[in-house]
């Protein structure tokens, strides 16, 4: 059965009323882009295609600015980044980010399910769907090779996260996933907030508490192209990962348990390097669809710092990832086949669009030696992502 079948889904595209009071100022962000102070060309997402009713649930388009003519959209169905405008070297500003033109896009989604959206309850992969915690099992959904990724069927990319204030450059979503919720324990409260600031990034912050122990891992899978959004292959793009080791992984991306150097193999990003440089040269430790699909394991985890940076030479812009996760899954585009467009109308193909996430180690509640993914009642879990854009 389709994942959007279950769903109640109501895509009348009629305006729906905005209420007077708390969402006031969201609501004029969803009806129009400002001419903001650079004399920006964006146009942006048409916002009337995302007004819609998902499970009794009001869904919108939301713009997000800075005074430099910054501009992000976000929609609450899935707590989603469905465009980013940044200037290139020129001033002309594109739309880097992958995403679809109308919410039907994403909820009758086409090829890749994962875009733009937050992830959760545990981002990436859990070893045969299932972990214990205290001795007792839970068995949560398998949907990916016998693994369960990305929260399970119905996990956050697909539901609808409430509003809980929103301004000219940020919003705060918040939702609330029940005792049981694919499988997991506990009731999850989260709250994840996007800031566009004024030196030009996007910071992504999350916090969740627990009144059970429970297993969290939330990242964001923003897809980027520097070039633009269809801008073509991202294999010309240099990247720069700070980190010595990854944690290998089997024929099923299950990690293995080890810690391996990334000296002297296709995995080392330590200086500046071309993503294809290495993917078509039958690397052994590339057999995984032939490409990047891996946790980088970063130093100094728990405070914030920069831990990747990705330049794009043509437009002369660069992203620089900022995170206080251990991990740091970079994944580039392998399973891209062309059944998804992007919003330019394209196909997006192999390799024309690349994710770094930030999160904790993939299958951690099952490695003792990974960092713990563990949230117990009385804590909080937080975690801060910042992607800057920049030119140079």
């Amino acid at each position: 059965m389709p994942f959007y079948s279950r769903f109640a889904l109501s895509l009348s595209h009629k305006t729906i009323a905005m209420k007077k009071n708390m969402y006031y100022l969201g609501a004029m962000a969803v009806l129009s882009l400002c001419s903001c102070a650079s004399g920006n060309d964006v146009v942006g997402v048409d916002a009337t295609k995302f007004q819609s009713v998902i499970d009794g649930k009001e869904v919108n388009l939301y713009t997000l600015t800075n005074d430099a003519g910054m501009t992000v959209q976000i929609t609450n169905f899935g707590g989603r980044v469905v465009s980013i405008y940044v200037p290139d070297k020129d001033g002309k500003f594109d739309d880097v980010a992958l995403g679809h033109s109308s919410l039907e896009e994403y909820v009758n989604y086409e090829g890749e399910r994962y875009v733009g959206c937050a992830v959760g309850r545990y981002a990436n992969r859990i070893a045969n769907g299932h972990f214990e915690i205290d001795g007792i099992g839970y068995n949560v959904p398998i949907n990916n090779n016998g693994q369960s990724l990305h929260g399970g069927e119905k996990g956050f990319d697909l539901v609808v996260w409430d509003i809980d204030s929103v301004g000219a450059d940020f919003i705060r979503l918040k939702y609330l996933s029940k005792d049981g919720d694919e499988g997991y324990p506990g009731n999850l409260s989260v709250t994840m907030t996007y800031k566009v600031s004024a030196d030009n990034a996007l910071n992504i912050t999350y916090e969740a508490t627990t009144d059970k122990p429970t297993m969290v891992n939330l990242t964001n899978h923003t897809f980027f192209n520097l070039k633009g959004e269809c801008g073509g292959s991202i294999n010309d793009h240099l990247l720069t990962i700070d980190a010595d080791y990854i944690t290998p992984v089997d024929s099923v991306l299950i990690p293995t348990g080890e810690m391996m150097a990334v000296k002297n193999t296709p995995f080392d990003f330590r200086k500046p390097t071309a993503i294809g440089d290495r993917v078509g040269n039958n690397h052994k430790q590339l057999k995984n669809g032939a490409g990047y699909d891996h946790n980088w394991v970063l130093k100094n985890e728990s405070r914030l710092q920069r831990v990747a940076r990705v330049d794009e030479t043509s437009s002369g812009r660069f992203l620089e990832v900022y995170t206080d996760q251990p991990g740091l899954q970079f994944y580039g585009g392998n399973f891209f086949d062309g059944k998804g467009k992007g919003k330019c109308g394209d196909a997006i193909r192999y390799r024309e669009a690349f994710a770094l996430e930030t999160q904790k180690f993939p299958d951690s509640p099952n490695q003792p030696t990974f960092p713990s993914a563990r949230l117990n009642p009385g804590d909080t879990y937080r975690h801060t992502c910042v992607y800057k854009f920049g030119i140079r």
